[in-house]
């Protein structure tokens, strides 16, 4: 049944959120970075991202934007609000947070009771880069980063991180400074 409130939700990020012309569906799915026109005004050099259609927008000038396919955070684990990209790092190093390791011990058993950190290179989950979010001044722990399961892209899997593709994340990391503005609708 469509309720009052699906119609009021629906409407009102229909007029927020940059046009997207069809719902997305893996059969229409494309994470290729491409030129798109937003509906609504970011400053250039902003990013957006829309957990909901599994993209993020680089903004290039009013009105206008890079679209690139993601990866974002299963339900209940993902980032909304804005963050500001305080870290860069090329092949980081990696260690999940103490609340994955306790929400799936066996997936991160070598993790437990030890202060392993996973060096950066191809078989760490951030890939190849990492952009870390902080909100005044202070780590999320929440990335935009690259990723070992390219086939994840399009999908809610991760544990909260926006995953792109390896080399989308290399091209992304190139065009963003420090400072750089993200919001998570």
């Amino acid at each position: 049944m469509f309720s009052r409130r699906t119609f009021l939700t629906t409407a009102t990020a229909a007029t927020a959120l940059p046009q997207i012309t069809q719902a997305n569906s893996s059969a229409n799915y494309d994470p290729t970075p491409q030129p798109v026109r937003i509906k609504k005004d970011f400053l250039p050099g902003q990013l957006l991202i829309l957990p909901r259609s599994f993209y993020l927008y680089f903004v290039t000038e009013p009105r206008k934007a890079l679209r690139y396919g993601c990866g974002v955070g299963k339900a209940g684990l993902e980032f909304t609000g804005t963050a500001v990209i305080q870290v860069k790092k090329e092949w980081p190093t990696w260690r999940p947070t103490q609340e994955m390791i306790d929400r799936s011990p066996k997936t991160y058993a070598r993790f437990a009771n030890n202060s392993y950190v996973e060096p950066g290179g191809p078989e760490n989950p951030l890939g190849a880069r990492a952009l870390y979010l902080f909100q005044n001044g202070v780590d999320t722990y929440f990335r935009i980063h690259g990723t070992t399961q390219p086939e994840t892209i399009g999908q809610a899997a991760s544990n909260g991180c926006i995953r792109m593709l390896n080399e989308h994340v290399i091209d992304l990391y190139n065009r963003v400074p420090l400072g750089t503005v993200v919001t998570v609708l």
